[in-house]
């Protein structure tokens, strides 16, 4: 399948990320969300992102209006007919997930490919809302998406063998590494990641050390690059809430249960480095 204009529906930090790399590997991109100031703000991500690879010398500033101008900006998801390829990267949602993928599967043209960027929502669920569940598929790329190599790519029942090789060798486009997963409530990463993030916090929630010590041993025993307290307030708490909740709903063992300070922290509007405070505080810039 050649693939020529690429759609991506949401601008925040993923969807903007995924627009970049999409851009910069030669495809015209559509990149939608629901208000202009969304999609404004993500655009400006991304010209930061492209002005400091600049800056460092790893990128020609030619090369950088060049990207930029192959970004279309977009709020209206009827832009999406016009795309061979799409990436829904939108709130981890399922009701929400549900209702742009029946839109989607009106709007694109019927060879488009559907995929999500979910990190733990089963993909033959989102597959079923559409008459086209073989050209649906899981790609889920890593936070920060210029950055991370890895792009899970996950196969629902349905997916057929040519969205699967369509999907791989973009991934390779993208400059990514794609690793295969079957359609399981979180996949791979997700499903090691999130109950060792969890398991964190609850030593948070009992006092067996502090958010600093924490995950000061993770980092220096495990040599892992990040905390996973950081690693929480760097992918959003209401996304790690969301993807415990999946796997605790999906699983029906208590060993996925949410624990109930990060639910709190969602609650109290404390998600993160995207709202300034999670288990850290954090200032602009």
């Amino acid at each position: 399948m050649q693939i020529k204009t690429f759609g991506v529906i949401g601008a925040g930090q993923m969807g903007n990320g995924i627009a970049q790399v999409a851009a910069a590997s030669g495809l015209n991109v559509i990149m939608n969300d629901i208000k202009t100031e969304f999609v404004d703000r993500g655009f400006a991500v991304i010209e930061k992102n492209l002005q400091r690879s600049v800056e460092k010398g790893k990128l020609a500033a030619e090369a950088q209006g060049a990207i930029c101008s192959r970004i279309r900006k977009s709020t209206a998801l009827s832009d999406m007919a016009g795309a061979d390829f799409v990436v829904e990267a939108a709130t981890e949602n399922e009701t929400l997930k549900f209702e742009i993928f029946r839109n989607l599967d009106r709007i694109c043209p019927p060879g488009a490919i559907l995929a999500t960027n979910t990190s733990s929502i089963p993909i033959g669920r989102i597959a079923a809302q559409t008459k086209r569940p073989g050209q649906v598929i899981g790609m889920h790329f890593m936070n920060p998406v210029p950055v991370m190599k890895l792009v899970e790519v996950i196969r629902g029942l349905a997916t057929s063998d040519e969205t699967f090789r369509s999907t791989w060798d973009l991934s390779v486009t993208f400059g990514k590494t794609p690793a295969l997963a079957n359609d399981y409530p979180g996949f791979i990463a997700n499903r090691i990641l999130l109950p060792m993030i969890n398991e964190a916090v609850f030593c948070l929630y009992h006092g067996v050390g502090t958010r600093e010590d924490i995950d000061t041993v993770m980092k220096l025993g495990m040599n892992h690059p990040m905390g996973p307290l950081a690693l929480a307030d760097l992918i959003g708490l209401d996304t790690c809430l969301a993807i415990m909740e999946t796997l605790y709903n999906g699983f029906k063992d208590s060993k996925y249960r949410p624990c109930p300070l990060l639910r709190k922290f969602v609650e109290a509007g404390w998600l993160g480095r995207k709202t300034g405070r999670g288990f850290f505080e954090y200032t602009e810039g």
